[in-house]
């Protein structure tokens, strides 16, 4: 049996009784076996938010949201009932040392990777810090990443003023290394929500950006279209990196940072289920959801149902393996 260090089950509810066909019945606890497929892995991480923030909730109240969907499809007329997610569980933090949890993230999210080379891991988030380790153990296990960031904000803080947090993972990236700023196209930018500096700084190093008004004008497709062609071109596999609060207000009212002017929740939707379908995006994350902010689980709702909808959409690639 394989095993992985830092993490711990979930909790996920087990795949027992076909009557009920509940779309969170479909999550399998990892018993250490191989996986192929879409699998989830908690990352459990808030205390490196800039504001305050309940998103280390989030992976456990998105396992509960799944829960309130059934597993037919009837857009597709698919019932996924005879699919698989698997769950890692959660990776287990570290109380006080937000340096060695980030470093959890990366080592736990490498191994995983590593020893499941057919899986395709979603990372709960967590705060958008999260994903600076995740997109790290991605490129080390994947080849040279190029990022999709759907996101209202850059996240091109410098860490001087305040360590590694939510507003820093591309930086860190860039900065260390990891990445170049080609490698990375951001998508959702918003209005008054973002300065100057980070702006110049995203030109400086080739980052791609196109506003909430270059999707108005262009449409979200058209420029998810352009920007996967470009990544191919100088990339091996593509990340999603979904920061939920590149949803307006109205859609997504769990985000620590909400405001009005984003997506709606169709179009992003409408985005994912198109890109699960390439096979060049072989890894995700989706972050910013503070549960003890939201009304009624809105966000997590929806960030269950983009695990739905990603799920039937890859099984649609040549080969998919979720079954």
């Amino acid at each position: 049996m394989q095993t992985i260090p830092f993490l711990r089950k979930s909790g996920s509810a087990p795949f027992t009784d076909r009557g009920i066909k509940k779309a969170g019945q479909l999550l399998r606890q990892w018993a250490g076996e191989e996986v192929k497929g879409v699998a989830i892995a908690g990352a459990p991480l808030s205390k490196t938010s800039i504001s305050h923030s309940g998103a280390h909730l989030s992976p456990q109240t998105i396992r509960m949201m799944m829960q309130s969907f059934s597993t037919y499809s009837i857009e597709e007329e698919t019932d996924m009932w005879d699919y698989i997610i698997t769950d890692f569980g959660d990776i287990e933090m570290h109380v006080t040392d937000l340096f060695e949890s980030q470093t959890r993230i990366f080592s736990a999210l490498r191994d995983i990777q590593d020893q499941h080379k057919d899986a395709v891991v979603i990372t709960l988030g967590g705060d958008h810090s999260v994903s600076a380790g995740a997109i790290k153990a991605f490129q080390e296990t994947r080849g040279r990443v190029g990022i999709i960031q759907f996101d209202a904000h850059f996240d091109l803080r410098n860490t001087e003023d305040g360590g590694p947090s939510n507003g820093t993972p591309f930086r860190q990236l860039i900065e260390n290394g990891v990445i170049h700023g080609n490698q990375l196209i951001q998508i959702g930018i918003r209005d008054f929500s973002n300065g100057r500096l980070y702006h110049d700084y995203a030109k400086d190093q080739g980052v791609t950006v196109h506003t909430m008004g270059d999707i108005k004008r262009d449409g979200l497709l058209s420029l998810l279209q352009k920007s996967v062609d470009q990544l191919k071109q100088t990339t091996d596999n593509i990340y999603l990196s979904l920061d939920m609060d590149v949803l307006d207000q109205a859609y997504a009212p769990g985000c620590p940072a909400i405001g009005p002017g984003g997506l709606d929740s169709h179009s992003l939707i409408e985005g994912i289920q198109w890109l699960a379908q390439d096979p060049s995006v072989k890894g995700m994350d989706i972050v910013e959801i503070d549960p003890t902010l939201d009304f009624r689980n809105m966000t997590s709702r929806l960030a269950a149902y983009i695990i739905m909808q990603f799920t039937l959409f890859y099984n649609k690639r040549e080969g998919g393996t979720t079954k």
